[in-house]
C-alpha cells in the first residue's frame, strides 16, 4: 500500500486530510508537531510525535516510516520563532540562519526545498481537500447588505495586495476603510483587533495570495473564524472562492445564520 505523511499543526484539517487520504488508498502517516498539534487521535494509520523546533528530527522520522511523500496542514504560528521556550535543532537552526528574510513563503520554500533534498516530495493540500473547497456564491441563508457588498469588493483588493506583499492574507474592513491587516498574530486575532476598532458591521476578507504555493499555507476557514466574528458582531465573511478550504462546512453556515452573518465566496 502507498504511504503519505501528514505533517500536523493546529486544528481539525489535518484529521479531514488524513481521512481522505485513507479513502484514495493511502496508508497515513501522521507527524505531529507538539506541543501545537491537537485533533489527531484516530484519524491516522500511525501517528509519531515531533517538537515544533526539531527539522532534523522531522526528517529523521519521515525517513524512518518510509515516507517519500507529504502534506503539510494545520496552522503552525510564526510567533512559535519567538517563544524562548522552543528550541530549534541544528538543522532548523542552520536553516534559519541562511533565510534572506521571515516572510511565510521564504520559510516554508526553505522547508520545502529541506525535505526535497531528503526524497521527500510535498504535495499539494487542495488534491485531498476536492470537498472542501470554497464555492463562489453566497453559501449562507443571510445575504449581505448592499453596503456589505461593497466593502467585501473593497477588501478583496486590500487584502490580494497584503497577500502579494508576504504580510497576511485577511483583512476587516468598514466602510471601505482598513481596520486591520493579519500579520504575524493570526487571522481571529486580527479578527477581534478589527472588530474592536470597527464596532458592529465589520466584513472579514480572507484570499489566497496571488502568488501561492498550494503545497503549504492554503488559506482555511472553519466555525472558529465564525465564532471569533461573533465576538466581535462581525456582519459578513467574504472568501476567495476556489482557492480556500472551508472545514466543517454544514456547522459553520449554521452557525453563521444563527448570527446574522453572511458567508460569500468571491
Amino acid at each position: 500500500m502507498k504511504k503519505i505523511g501528514i505533517i500536523s499543526g493546529k486544528g481539525s484539517l489535518p484529521c479531514l486530510l488524513a481521512e481522505e487520504a485513507k479513502r484514495q488508498g493511502y496508508h497515513v502517516v501522521m507527524i505531529a508537531l507538539e506541543p501545537i498539534a491537537d485533533h489527531t487521535n484516530g484519524c491516522a494509520d500511525e501517528i509519531r510525535r515531533v517538537n515544533v523546533g526539531k527539522l532534523g528530527r522531522l526528517i529523521k522520522t519521515l525517513k524512518e516510516a518510509g515516507i517519500t511523500e507529504t502534506i503539510m496542514a494545520g496552522k503552525v504560528s510564526k510567533k512559535l520563532l519567538y517563544k524562548s521556550d522552543i528550541q530549534p535543532d541544528v538543522r532548523a537552526i542552520k536553516l534559519l540562519f541562511k533565510l534572506k528574510d521571515k516572510k511565510d513563503d521564504t520559510i516554508l520554500q526553505a522547508i520545502t526545498d529541506e525535505l526535497q533534498s531528503e526524497g521527500i516530495r510535498l504535495l499539494e493540500t487542495m488534491d485531498f481537500a476536492k470537498e472542501m473547497i470554497m464555492p463562489r456564491g453566497v453559501i449562507t441563508k443571510t445575504k449581505p447588505a448592499r453596503a456589505t457588498e461593497a466593502d467585501i469588493e473593497f477588501g478583496y483588493k486590500m487584502a490580494l495586495e497584503i497577500g502579494r506583499l508576504d504580510i497576511g492574507q485577511t483583512v476587516v474592513v468598514k466602510d471601505r476603510a482598513v481596520m486591520a491587516v493579519e500579520a504575524i498574530e493570526g487571522t481571529d486575532e486580527a479578527i477581534r483587533r478589527g472588530g474592536m476598532l470597527s464596532g458592529p458591521g465589520a466584513v472579514v476578507v480572507k484570499v489566497a495570495k496571488p502568488q501561492q504555493d498550494f503545497r503549504y499555507d492554503v488559506p482555511v476557514v472553519g466555525t472558529e473564524t465564525i465564532k471569533t466574528m461573533i465576538e466581535v458582531k462581525a456582519s459578513a465573511l467574504a472568501v476567495e472562492a476556489e482557492r480556500a478550504i472551508i472545514v466543517h462546512k454544514e456547522e459553520m453556515i449554521r452557525l453563521a445564520d444563527d448570527n446574522s452573518i453572511s458567508i460569500v465566496g468571491i
